[in-house]
């Protein structure tokens, strides 16, 4: 399992990362009707920590192949990180409108990742050039919106989109907005950090 903290995110133990990736893959097994094998140790306990009681936003992820095969969570706290993790995975599995819901055959070869999320707060910007150089490369998850369109991507989309540019070209291409949006200044923007924990078969 990789355990990644972003700078600002609350921080959570490996075992706690452990549990919550156990409790994603148990929640969507146990609605497919698969049989659900017991963690290892005390994993399960750990869902019971203080830690994971507290109200944060969430996301899950399911790759396949490295390839996207869902994504979806919640950018504000409306529940528990139990709570959102168990919601999310589920909606990650299948009701992504992006891809057909997950099937029993293929839930093996899926690697689950949890992400939970700092609190967003508001970027201050005054033109394109000053947007491009506060957006923390690698660091920073981004909201953009504009009147009812908005979309965000998580810190990890920099791994694909290394360049601030294109990072904010394709969140704007999400959002329903001209690729070029970004540029007109009339975007809101708000930025949030995140410690997320991947499955590695």
């Amino acid at each position: 399992m990789a355990n990644h903290q972003g700078a600002q995110a609350e921080g959570l133990t490996e075992e706690q990362g452990k549990a919550l990736l156990w409790l994603a893959r148990e929640t969507i097994a146990r609605q497919l009707g698969l049989e659900v094998h017991e963690p290892e140790g005390d994993i399960a306990a750990r869902l019971l920590d203080q830690e994971l009681q507290h109200k944060q936003g969430t996301f899950v992820t399911l790759k396949k192949h490295d390839e996207l095969r869902g994504c979806i969570g919640s950018l504000v706290a409306v529940d528990s990180i139990v709570e959102g993790v168990k919601r999310n995975a589920l909606h990650a599995a299948f009701d992504d409108s992006r891809f057909r819901p997950v099937e029993k055959n293929e839930l093996a070869a899926i690697e689950l990742e949890v992400s939970i999320l700092s609190e967003p707060t508001p970027l201050a910007y005054a033109t394109p050039e000053d947007l491009v150089n506060t957006l923390q490369v690698g660091i920073d998850g981004v909201i953009i919106r504009k009147g009812a369109q908005g979309a965000t991507f998580l810190p990890q989309v920099w791994e694909q989109l290394p360049r601030t540019d294109d990072f904010l070209t394709h969140l704007c291409r999400k959002a329903g907005l001209p690729a070029d949006a970004w540029k007109t200044g009339s975007l809101e923007v708000f930025t949030y950090r995140v410690q997320y924990f991947a499955e590695q078969h």
